[in-house]
């Protein structure tokens, strides 16, 4: 019986490292992570406040498609969303420039 090493049928699949085609599926890849864990803290928190779907501002369609991670948000349905939840001001860390408020 032969074993394949999983770098080997990653590299098979995606391209090798380093490669136009497998920095573009790793970056895919990252941002269908990042969707799905803003998609469970928009649920959790949902849920926390016992609110429908219906309730969060935005169509019972688009924010199961968010909260199931099978979309990225934008910053305006985010800040319609995070209102909805009771979070009036938000803003984005952009590390050594500063922060940046976003409502």
């Amino acid at each position: 019986m032969n074993f394949t090493p999983a770098d080997d049928l990653v590299d098979e699949v995606w391209g090798k490292m380093g490669t136009p085609e497998r920095d573009a599926m790793e970056a895919q890849l990252k941002e269908e992570i990042n969707a799905y864990f803003v998609g469970e803290a928009i649920k959790k928190v949902r849920k926390l406040q016992n609110l429908t779907q219906e309730k969060v501002g935005v169509k019972k369609s688009q924010i199961s498609k968010l909260e199931s991670g099978k979309c990225v948000i934008t910053l305006p349905t985010m800040s319609r969303i995070f209102r909805a939840l009771g979070i009036a001001t938000a803003s984005l860390d952009l590390g050594a420039i500063g922060k940046v408020t976003l409502w």
